[in-house]
């Protein structure tokens, strides 16, 4: 089931210092500037064999959270995963590291968020954790979060 997307602006002055604000500043890669869902995360730095793994499967409108460190080192995104994230059924990724493909990536009807760009592949080795908490930009991420995003930034909805 999707989620409606909700400008970030608007929920900050309707929910004020409840609503979790991630301090990153991401850049939007792909065509869906905004979108929104419940959170799936993947600590995965420079490897994203989990993340394959995860995108594989059905997406169900959720918005995968990708712990990448912070690396720019290696993509752990691109356009063949982002196709199989939106034909799966996942309205996005946001990625704390790299994607690759960013040009394929401008046209694909799925959001994705990034702190930059980079053509190399990352690792395949398996490495990481799925649906744990990941942490960054002073926010936790937990599976089963609502999130939003745009332009604005990246933002959890209050706990009920």
């Amino acid at each position: 089931m999707r989620t409606t997307p909700i400008a970030t602006a608007d929920l900050a002055d309707e929910h004020g210092d409840d609503l979790r604000v991630c301090d990153v500043q991401f850049t939007s890669y792909g065509a869906l500037a905004s979108f929104a869902g419940p959170v799936r995360t993947v600590s995965c730095p420079e490897d994203n064999a989990l993340l394959h793994e995860l995108l594989r499967t059905p997406g169900e409108g959720c918005v995968v959270v990708v712990e990448g460190g912070a690396s720019l080192r290696a993509a752990l995104l691109g356009d063949l995963m982002a196709g199989r994230a939106r034909d799966n059924g996942w309205a996005g990724v946001v990625v704390h590291g790299a994607v690759r493909d960013s040009g394929v990536l401008a046209g694909m009807g799925i959001g994705i968020q990034a702190l930059g760009t980079n053509p190399r592949k990352s690792g395949k080795a398996g490495a990481g954790s799925v649906d744990v908490p990941v942490t960054f930009g002073g926010v936790t991420f937990t599976t089963g979060d609502i999130l939003h995003a745009d332009h604005d930034g990246v933002v959890l909805l209050p706990s009920a």
